[in-house]
């Protein structure tokens, strides 16, 4: 597990609302990046990362193994886009809904994630359960960065070992920061 307290410490308690968006921007972004990237390839080290963007959420995909790293965006709030137009998007997505495993949104379609490289293979466990609290928390606070980084074992196996699941949100005069792990 990445220690992100250390890394933010000396940013969150100056961070207020109004500095967020650049600070989110210029500093927090490229540091999460490369966290992620550090540790990741210490289990990939033949991995070819690359970073995009989609409907103003970032992604760090894993070009080598073809599998999500992370994604990550500023909250715009309720995503008012009905999952009819992502329903027909998911139907070719391998693990359909089972009794185990998920189509699970690294980026929530209730907060604007789309489907294709924002689909990954969670536990439908935690998925629908304990997974959610950050999203509605994400969701209820626009201007809030929200995250999850993808954790996977040896090898090239589709499906995450772990998700990191984070989210800062800034106030008046100070940035709180929330983490939440699961194994998957």
């Amino acid at each position: 597990m990445i220690d992100y307290r250390q890394r933010l410490n000396g940013i969150l308690p100056r961070l207020s609302r109004e500095k967020a968006p650049a600070c989110f921007e210029d500093k927090i972004g490229p540091l999460l990046v490369g966290l992620w990237a550090r540790d990741y390839s210490r289990g990939v080290p033949d991995c070819d990362l690359l970073e995009t963007t989609d409907s103003g959420f970032s992604y760090l995909f894993d070009v080598e193994t073809e599998r999500l790293v992370a994604a990550w965006g500023v909250s715009r709030g309720k995503n008012q886009e009905s999952r009819a137009v992502i329903a027909t998007r998911m139907k070719g997505h391998p693990l359909a809904n089972s009794d185990v495993y998920h189509r699970g949104h690294a980026i929530a379609h209730t907060l604007g994630g789309h489907t294709d490289i924002n689909l990954v293979p969670q536990l439908g466990k935690i998925n629908s359960g304990p997974f959610r609290a950050l999203e509605k928390m994400a969701v209820s606070h626009p201007g809030s960065l929200y995250f999850t980084y993808w954790r996977y074992g040896r090898g090239k196996n589709q499906v995450p070992v772990a998700v990191e699941q984070g989210l800062l949100c800034p106030g008046d005069t100070v940035c709180s920061f929330e983490l939440a792990t699961f194994e998957n």
